[in-house]
């Protein structure tokens, strides 16, 4: 049988209302929020967050379908401000229904993206449904934060995956299912993507159509799993190295996988200060700069900023100094708890505390050392303190 032209079982299985919703029972079990919401036909945006595969959408449609909303759905790698107009402007005006428009992958809309759909918010003309696997308090502009509730989603368990699985009506073998669900791990499109691609082109789902359908249909990067971690971790390694051809190529790697860029750039800036530090002190304005480029510009043409800031990263000298004073300091501080700061560098703010000793002994300019006692003649910070310009 062809299935090829049919609808994904992915989409086909996905409910219509919360009767059939498996997981996330802290958000829509008896008497929990997102419940209560739907129930009572409460209209308000908010804003969905988890990993892939959970439910997001399927909720949003959900949510939509109680209220009878007209249901508009964009994805925020694709959409731009002509799309979101087109939504708002939809001419059907003797439509009395409110517009709910669920934007998946929010945290992919730049800054200037999301504060346009803001006073469209505010007004009320639209409820928005964001969906995002990235923590929105920092992908997610605060002014649109602050208007929209936020609900946090959790990885499916393993039986919640099992009783997905088996709705398909797909014959599969127990070890088989064991198998899916393991490397599934939480996210419920992929166990049924891989369950449907075992059975149309093996005939049967096994352990071995199971494994030969994750070599064809998973040759991508992960980004959320091992890929993930191997990727950045070279990018890492080569402009610490100061390969930039490396550095470039698992840039694009990255960007052409899909991989938040700014996520890459925020492991630039912390890059910045932990591998190149005081050797080049403008290292940390160039990568912060980059960062504020990807929030204000977005994909693709950001992609030439990023690489910007990976060749001048990757070719800067590097001092691991600050870094290490850091976790050097942190510890000292586990080790040896709140030892006492010593009396001539105390804050005395009230008399008592004048005459008890607090400031007595200060000087602004003093060599001596500032350290408790307990530390007299430690030292933290290996590179010397003095003039950039003498560092040539």
């Amino acid at each position: 049988m062809d299935h090829g032209k049919q609808e994904p079982l992915a989409s086909k299985l996905r409910p219509l209302t919360l009767d059939g919703f498996v997981g996330q029972e802290h958000l829509v079990g008896k008497n929990k929020p997102l419940r209560k919401a739907i129930e009572d036909r409460k209209l308000f945006s908010f804003i969905l967050w988890g990993p892939p595969g959970v439910g997001k959408t399927t909720l949003a449609r959900i949510y939509a379908g109680a209220l009878d909303a007209r249901f508009y759905e964009l994805s925020g790698v694709s959409a731009g401000k002509d799309d979101i107009r087109r939504v708002i402007d939809d001419p059907n005006m003797i439509d009395p229904r409110p517009k709910v428009l669920f934007l998946d992958e929010i945290h992919r809309l730049n800054k200037a993206q999301q504060d346009f759909l803001l006073p469209f918010v505010e007004s009320g003309t639209i409820t928005l449904i964001g969906a995002t696997t990235e923590n929105p308090s920092f992908e997610v502009v605060p002014a649109l934060l602050s208007r929209s509730r936020v609900f946090t989603l959790k990885s499916l368990i393993k039986e919640e995956l099992e009783s997905i699985v088996l709705k398909s009506k797909i014959k599969i073998e127990k070890a088989a299912l064991e198998w899916l669900v393991t490397l599934a791990n939480g996210d419920a499109r992929i166990a049924l993507t891989a369950l449907e691609n075992a059975r149309d082109l093996y005939g049967k789902v096994t352990v071995d159509t199971l494994k030969s359908t994750f070599e064809r249909s998973f040759i991508r990067f992960d980004k959320k799993g091992e890929e993930h971690y191997d990727t950045i971790s070279a990018f890492i390694k080569s402009m610490r190295a100061s390969d930039a051809d490396a550095a470039i190529y698992y840039l694009a790697r990255m960007l052409e996988g899909g991989e938040d860029p700014k996520f890459i750039a925020r492991r630039m800036v912390i890059f910045a200060s932990e591998d190149v530090g005081l050797s080049q002190s403008t290292a940390l304005v160039v990568a912060n700069e980059v960062f504020r480029a990807v929030e204000v510009i977005g994909l693709p043409e950001a992609a030439i900023n990023l690489a910007h800031g990976v060749a001048y990263l990757a070719n800067a000298t590097k001092d691991r100094s600050a870094y290490d004073a850091l976790r050097e300091a942190q510890a000292d501080v586990r080790a040896y708890g709140n030892i006492s700061i010593p009396l001539r560098i105390r804050n005395a703010p009230t008399k008592l505390m004048k005459e008890s000793g607090y400031g007595v002994g200060y000087e602004k300019y003093s060599q001596e050392s500032f350290l408790p006692d307990e530390l007299k003649g430690k030292v933290y910070l290996k590179k010397k303190n003095k003039p950039l310009e003498e560092e040539k």
